[in-house]
């Protein structure tokens, strides 16, 4: 059976936190809470093993999750159970709502669309990834039931730093090499940036095509690192682990990231998607650290200077604490 997955980060302007489970509580009920988890380093004696004695991490865990990556305008830092409970189950009924059969005598859509205002972030994200028209139908969709809640406290975002839950925002040199990019048909210049238009001859070859449209790469850093919810679909995540390699495979796109342990990075010269992932072990913790990026990295236009930290502890038997650090001084 699939385990649940916790993450956790902090980083120069960023950290996250969040549980996602493979079987989401049904509604009426919250994510159950990650009691306050120890974490200092001291082994426990009720986790499951590897003959090497350190933890074994092994499973496929869901990050699904009904808590944003920032916090919404106006939201709170946290959510009382009661209004956790009432979100879930409204947003359970709008979906069961879109599951219903079509009238037969139903009216034509309205010119241009359906502009309505979304009601909630999930109907909010499916209006802009279907535009006014519409995309998926509800059979495809598999998203997130509960919300996220880390030491009794349930989230309303996954970035913990900077305290009000946004992503810090672009220094400088980002904004300039965003201009740029906006103005220049790259194979990621649609996905690392925000703007709607694409230069003339963004089309005409495959190459300039964005990583994910052609399926080698899992878009929105499901892949990782960071791995984040996808909001739609296929957030499972397998860890396969042995002493000397641990291998994270990701259902989007399968891609797979092999963690060397204790070794050294790689040459700069040598650089990856997903970068060069080596990790130790810092009591019953799994600590990656992630560099060599591309230029073509996902994560949220950063350069080829990402420098992502990552920390696993299995908290019990179904359960990871996910946290990590996310660093670029060129972003």
């Amino acid at each position: 059976m699939p385990n649940r997955f916790i993450s956790a980060t902090s980083a120069v302007g960023m950290a996250l936190g969040l549980i996602a489970l493979t079987a989401p509580p049904v509604t009426g009920q919250v994510a159950n809470s990650v009691a306050n988890t120890v974490t200092n380093g001291a082994a426990r004696s009720d986790l499951p093993r590897m003959p090497d004695g350190h933890p074994d991490l092994q499973g496929t865990y869901d990050l699904a999750t009904m808590t944003p990556l920032e916090r919404l305008p106006g939201d709170p830092a946290f959510l009382t159970k009661e209004k956790a409970v009432a979100l879930q189950r409204a947003e359970a009924q709008r979906r069961a709502k879109d599951d219903e059969p079509s009238p037969a005598d139903r009216p034509p859509p309205p010119v241009g669309g359906d502009t309505s205002a979304p009601k909630s972030f999930f109907e909010a994200l499916e209006k802009a990834g279907g535009g006014a028209v519409g995309g998926y139908n509800r059979f495809w969709l598999n998203q997130g039931s509960a919300y996220t809640e880390v030491g009794g406290e349930i989230r309303t975002s996954i970035v913990v730093d900077p305290p009000d839950g946004r992503l810090p925002p672009y220094n400088e040199a980002a904004r300039k090499r965003i201009a740029a990019a906006r103005a220049t048909p790259t194979s990621t210049a649609h996905e690392r940036q925000d703007g709607t238009a694409q230069p003339a001859g963004g089309h005409d070859n495959p190459e300039q095509r964005p990583l994910s449209e052609r399926c080698l790469l899992g878009f929105g850093s499901t892949s990782g690192p960071p791995a984040l919810p996808d909001y739609f679909y296929n957030d499972l995540h397998q860890v396969v682990q042995t002493q000397d390699q641990i291998m994270i495979l990701t259902e989007m796109v399968h891609d797979s990231r092999i963690v060397r342990m204790n070794a050294p990075h790689l040459p700069k010269t040598i650089r990856r998607w997903m970068g060069d992932s080596v990790g130790h072990w810092e009591g019953d913790t799994l600590v990656i650290d992630t560099t060599n990026f591309t230029d073509k990295t996902r994560f949220r236009g950063s350069t080829e200077n990402l420098h992502v930290i990552e920390r696993l502890t299995r908290v019990d038997d179904k359960t990871l604490l996910y946290r990590f650090t996310i660093e670029d001084p060129d972003t």
